[in-house]
Order: C-alpha cells, then sequence, then structure tokens
C-alpha cells in the first residue's frame, strides 16, 4: 500500500490522472484487503504480546499507538478522497487528500514497522 501511495503521489504531480486513479484504487483495496484479513486473523489467534525491553519498546508503543489512533480516520477519509476525485469534485478532492495523503502514508508505513518489530514473537 504504501508503495502504491508514493506511486499515485508521483503520478498526480506529473499530471498522470489515470495512472493516478489506478494507484489509489489499487491501494485502497490491497488496504481493505490487509484490513478484513487482520479482523479474522485476530478473530482467530490467540494475540501475540511484545517481548521488547528498554528504548526499543518505547519506540515500538509509540508506533504502535500512533498508528492506531490515526488508522481510524483512514477508512472514512480515503473513502471521501475517492469519491470526490471519482466524481471530479477536485476541489473539495484536493482539500481532503492535503490531510488524508500523509496520514494514510504515515498509517501504511507504522503498520509494517509494527509487524516487523512483531516478527519474532509470533
Amino acid at each position: 500500500t504504501f508503495v502504491l501511495l508514493v506511486f499515485a503521489g508521483i503520478a498526480i504531480k506529473g499530471k498522470k490522472i489515470s495512472i493516478h486513479r489506478i494507484f489509489m484504487l489499487s491501494a485502497f483495496v490491497l488496504s481493505s484487503v490487509f484490513l478484513i484479513s487482520y479482523v479474522i486473523y485476530h478473530m482467530t489467534h490467540e494475540s501475540a504480546r511484545f517481548g521488547g525491553e528498554g528504548a526499543i519498546r518505547t519506540v515500538y508503543f509509540i508506533v504502535l499507538i500512533s498508528h492506531i489512533i490515526l488508522s481510524v480516520p483512514v477508512i472514512p477519509l480515503a473513502l471521501l478522497s475517492i469519491y470526490r476525485g471519482w466524481t471530479n469534485n477536485i476541489d473539495r478532492h484536493k482539500k481532503v487528500v492535503k490531510f488524508a495523503y500523509p496520514v494514510w502514508l504515515y498509517v501504511a508505513s507504522t503498520g509494517v514497522m509494527v509487524y516487523l518489530f512483531m516478527q519474532p514473537y509470533y
């Protein structure tokens, strides 16, 4: 998702709107598939606990908590952005994207970081 979002940003800066749409819709589909699989996994498996100690534990929890908090508004912001872009309401699309895009990038990147932090404990 992170890579697709970066490529979508590059595409729109280059005024390649159709490529931008493909990347953004692909990022949304991948994010949706991940979210569904994440929920199913955590409904059917016991949660693993982070076993790190010291400074790495603090870093992990800062990343995790910020990831969780910011992941909540990503879904409605992404849906609103997609809707406004799809309906060619570009001025309003840009207003939402100014906030939604960096938040989605952050959530996508910190999701990978949380996974890497937790990988030894699965």
